[in-house]
């Protein structure tokens, strides 16, 4: 299986030190080279990014074409643009995003898109992560600082209890 990650999972997932639950569910964890950069380089300081750049499993790629519309007038940051290019050009299984512009414009390219809860919930039904690391992994994701709507939150909690 073959993911495209966008910075805030990477960034959840490394803040956990859980960065690992991508190499073992997936074959290939592609990351465009601008997210690569904004987590590792520009965020050089912050937690996680020592964590992501020695990671030497991610394929950092740049996308084949160039945006014909400004990143901005989707709403999107470069970052988000470079994973649905690239993610229209590899055709993964699975598209990482957890802004919510990020996931529309992917659900509208028809795109596989999941988030940080998402990996959570597919790690628990692959035997990688118990109910109680994934619960206790996203109250630690919203206590460090990353957003995580509480529409999201309880999707979690409902999904978890239905296996």
């Amino acid at each position: 299986m073959k993911v495209v990650v966008n910075a805030t999972p990477l960034i959840a997932l490394a803040l956990l030190e859980r960065l690992d639950l991508l190499r073992e569910m997936f074959d290939e964890v592609v990351v465009p080279t601008s997210v690569y950069e904004e987590v590792t380089i520009a965020g050089a300081s912050r937690p996680g990014a020592t964590l992501i750049a020695q990671a030497d499993w991610l394929q950092v790629v740049s996308p084949g074409v160039e945006p014909t519309i400004e990143p901005m007038v989707l709403g999107l940051d470069t970052g988000e643009v470079d994973v649905l290019l690239l993610a229209r050009e590899i055709a993964p299984d699975w598209v990482l995003i957890d802004e919510r512009q990020g996931r529309r414009v992917a659900k509208a390219m028809n795109l596989p898109v999941k988030g940080t809860l998402g990996i959570f919930l597919a790690a628990v039904l692959l035997g990688l992560m118990s109910k109680d690391e994934a619960l206790d992994g996203a109250q630690r994701l919203v206590a460090l600082g990353i957003r995580i709507s509480p529409r999201w939150q309880s999707w979690l909690e409902k999904e978890l209890e239905r296996d």
